[in-house]
Parts: C-alpha cells; sequence; structure tokens
C-alpha cells in the first residue's frame, strides 16, 4: 500500500532566526493570517519580536537584537 503525503500546514508558516549575537532559531512559527497586508514577511519579524518579549517576561532573560528574518525551507 503506498505511504500518502504528509499535508503542509497552511495555519502557519516557519521561520529561521539570526540574532546579533550569532544565535540561531530556527522553525519559529508565525501565523499565517498575520503574513496578508501589505507587509508580507516583514511582518513575521514584528510577530516573532512579539514572541521574544513574552518568553524574555517569563523566562526572565532578554533575548538579542533579530538580524535578519527567512523562510525555513519546505522538507
Amino acid at each position: 500500500m503506498a505511504r500518502k503525503k504528509q499535508k503542509v500546514s497552511t495555519e502557519h508558516v516557519l521561520f529561521d532566526v539570526l540574532y546579533d549575537d550569532g544565535s540561531r532559531s530556527s522553525n519559529r512559527r508565525v501565523p499565517a493570517s498575520e503574513l496578508e497586508g501589505p507587509d508580507g514577511d516583514d511582518a513575521a519579524r514584528h510577530v516573532i519580536e512579539a514572541q521574544d518579549r513574552e518568553i524574555a517576561a517569563m523566562s526572565g532573560r532578554p533575548r538579542g537584537e533579530i538580524k535578519s528574518v527567512k523562510r525555513s525551507p519546505i522538507r
């Protein structure tokens, strides 16, 4: 019996984030609805920055500045 291909979720888009200190965060989820505006993928940076602020507030350790954001390759 043939295996079915996995469906790609269209609810979230995955991004790789590179920080100024050289650290990297892979496969950060951004809701696809946030990317539909005129900013496109630039809006992902704002969403990820907001996520980082929430994480920093909970952990007590701030995250560095974001150097670049790009879409993760589709697997």
